[in-house]
């Protein structure tokens, strides 16, 4: 899975968020964070579950929750464009299109 990238300890290489350090190394950034004690109990069952550290079930549903709130962005840039060039149809691809949903089983 593709996902953003971030150097470690200032090296030219770059790890993405959900690649595994090896056993006893740490890479990325450490923040501290406050969360419900009802939220981080079942991440703690969900992490035990999975056979997963806290540290990469956080980072897992980080990156899931990022990668959910970028279509926002790509929403904004299509409507961008539309507001641009126009959501009129031309004649062309109106009858293109009339054609494609006559075939279509409704």
């Amino acid at each position: 899975m593709d996902g953003p990238t971030y150097p470690q300890g200032g090296a030219a290489t770059a790890r993405s968020l959900t690649e595994r350090a090896p056993a006893g190394i740490t890479f990325g950034m450490k923040v501290a964070v406050s969360i419900p004690d009802r939220v981080f109990e079942e991440a703690e069952r969900l992490a035990s579950q999975l056979k997963t550290s806290r540290s990469a079930l956080y980072a897992r549903a980080l990156a899931a929750f990022v990668g959910n709130h970028a279509q926002d962005s790509v929403t904004e840039t299509m409507n961008a464009v539309v507001d641009r060039v126009g959501a009129s149809p031309d004649p062309f691809s109106r009858a293109a299109a009339r054609r494609v949903l006559e075939r279509v089983e409704w």
